[in-house]
């Protein structure tokens, strides 16, 4: 969605965070449960017995649960105000919901409201966002990283899992515990539409590598991770957002492609999946979207990869999944076809309605639906919610943003940085007079004169950087209109620019126009830090891995 290794052991958020190397500690815990719904009676953190199984008491409690309940645990859905989140949670008793752009307010007031909201629920929420970095990002206050294809371009797990960590850690300080990301698809598709930067490379081993690292940071951090899109979006031209894709992938070339990173997700201990609403014919021959799918999620994700986790559906919101049924029939189905939950039904009540029918009808068994309810709620004991779902508003502020985080934030961006061409080694700039024009070029002027290099108008300059962002083919004739001076292309967006700057006398990738990540381009060029990068895609007529460095 955009609009989807250790194991994590289930500990108390405080504990977690107070063991990141970051010196800073989430703000988790220490809210005034009063006014809160009794939690079901033998969970951590209840009056009940505390088994030495922390997941002991919830078959029992599953049972007692009536089917509004039940069925209830199956969504996760928008909420338009606070009011409204409320209404949700007491009429239809939500399993979790979504936050986006418009239900943020500062960083105490999200912690408030998080808190507000779990206080309403008898059965502790899933609050949920899609905030994978980069260019899907949907908290306004958090510290920025470079998105996936940047972290791909580092090569090291290790950074994937610090800025897992730290977004982890951030999101839980305002109460939230569950991020939709990692993105885990291989991106083999330069034209996907919906994927690219997304992606942590065309590199099934580099992918999983980096998946795995991910899913550890945040799950570290106490947030659920949800590894996406299975059964794998890298290799498509259609957006499923608009449309429904097709895939060609044969069952060994998928095998070999697109699982690895959804078994090093599982490997991981990942507690969710999230489905793509994409048809894969030599995978399922019906035509249906992989969403509803009974041979992609119980035959390949379950019995397949072994996943025993919560599997959650894309936004149901999305044309792919509704182009061949109507919005009451694709949850029915989703279900059937081995999903959990249930993302942004178009229609809370319409959607409801029908899961509610097809189990009193027998058409969706009541065994079936306990499968789904005692997954999610080992997701819930997990993440430590039964113990203790409160953020504290008054060290929200004080968590996110951190000198720290920020220093994690520059070290990947930094690291990120690719140098793929270096004719005449025109590269480091110390020491010309540079212009600069495109997209950032006033934040990356400003971040070479901090490093001392002379800044000068294009006629008077020795050598022009031109900064692109998602040009393609137009990127070669902003070269040939630069003239006859050197110079530098530097590809702030995806890096398949670059296979368009054969004229330019250097080509770099940053993955990124965010300021941290030109701030880093600026000391690269500059020469004050060595670019590390490597091309997690193929770009330039350059292979994964391929990077240079100074001399």
């Amino acid at each position: 969605m955009s609009g989807g290794l250790v194991r994590v052991r289930a500990t108390r958020p405080l504990a977690l965070a107070a063991a990141l190397t970051l010196a800073v500690t989430a703000g988790c815990g220490g809210g005034d449960d009063r006014g809160e719904e009794p939690r079901p009676s033998g969970a951590p953190g209840s009056r009940g017995a505390q088994p030495k199984d922390p997941d002991a008491w919830i078959p029992g409690h599953v049972a007692k649960m009536s089917l509004e309940e039940k069925v209830g645990q199956l969504f996760v859905t928008r909420f338009s105000s606070r009011a409204d989140a409320l209404a949700k949670i007491r009429k239809y008793r939500v399993g979790g919901l979504i936050y986006f752009p418009d239900n943020f307010g500062a960083p105490e007031r999200t912690a408030a409201q998080s808190n507000a909201l779990q206080k309403a629920s008898k059965i502790p929420l899933l609050l949920g966002v899609d905030e994978e970095q980069g260019i899907v990002s949907r908290t306004p206050f958090i510290t920025a990283f470079p998105g996936n294809m940047a972290l791909g371009a580092t090569g090291n797990p290790a950074d994937a899992r610090a800025a897992a960590r730290v977004t982890g850690t951030e999101l839980r300080a305002v109460g939230i515990n569950l991020d939709y990301a990692p993105d885990a698809d291989v991106n083999v598709n330069p034209r996907n539409p919906v994927i690219g930067l997304r992606s942590f490379g065309a590199d099934p081993g580099l992918v999983s590598k980096l998946t795995a690292g991910a899913v550890e940071g945040y799950q570290a951090a106490g947030v659920a991770a949800a590894a996406k899109h299975f059964p794998g979006h890298g290799d498509t031209a259609t957006d499923s957002h608009t449309g429904l894709p097709v895939i060609k992938h044969t069952r060994p070339m998928w095998e070999r492609l697109d699982a690895p990173p959804f078994r090093a997700a599982i490997g991981a201990g990942v507690d969710m999946v999230m489905t793509a609403h994409i048809v894969v014919p030599k995978l399922d021959g019906s035509g249906d979207p992989s969403t509803l799918s009974r041979n992609v999620l119980a035959g390949l994700l379950r019995d397949g990869l072994g996943y025993r986790g919560v599997i959650t559906t894309d936004s149901l919101e999305m044309a792919g999944v509704r182009e061949r049924y109507g919005d009451a029939a694709v949850p029915v189905r989703a279900i059937e076809a081995g999903a959990d939950q249930l993302l942004m039904p178009p229609s809370l009540p319409r959607a409801y309605r029908a899961v509610m029918a097809a189990v009193r009808s027998g058409k969706l068994p009541e065994q079936r639906l306990d499968g789904s309810v005692t997954r999610i709620l080992k997701l819930k004991q997990r993440r430590g919610l039964f113990q203790d779902t409160a953020a504290d508003p008054a060290r929200a502020d004080a968590v996110i943003g951190t000198a720290a985080h920020k220093a994690v934030a520059r070290q990947v961006a930094e690291h990120a940085v690719t140098l793929v061409r270096n004719d005449r080694n025109v590269l480091p700039l110390k020491g010309r007079k540079v212009a600069v024009t495109g997209p950032a070029s006033g934040t990356l002027r400003a971040a070479l004169r901090r490093q001392g290099v002379a800044v000068a108008p294009p006629g008077s300059a020795d050598v022009t950087v031109l900064t692109t962002l998602n040009a393609g083919l137009a990127t070669a004739a902003k070269v040939r209109a630069l003239g006859s001076k050197p110079v530098v292309v530097a590809a702030l967006g995806r890096p398949y620019d670059l296979d368009s700057a054969g004229g330019a006398a250097a080509a770099v990738a940053t993955y990124s126009s965010s300021a941290v990540s030109v701030d880093a381009l600026g000391r690269v060029l500059s020469g004050a830090v060595k670019p590390t990068g490597r091309l997690p895609v193929p770009a330039a007529g350059e292979q994964v891995g391929h990077g240079l460095g100074y001399q």
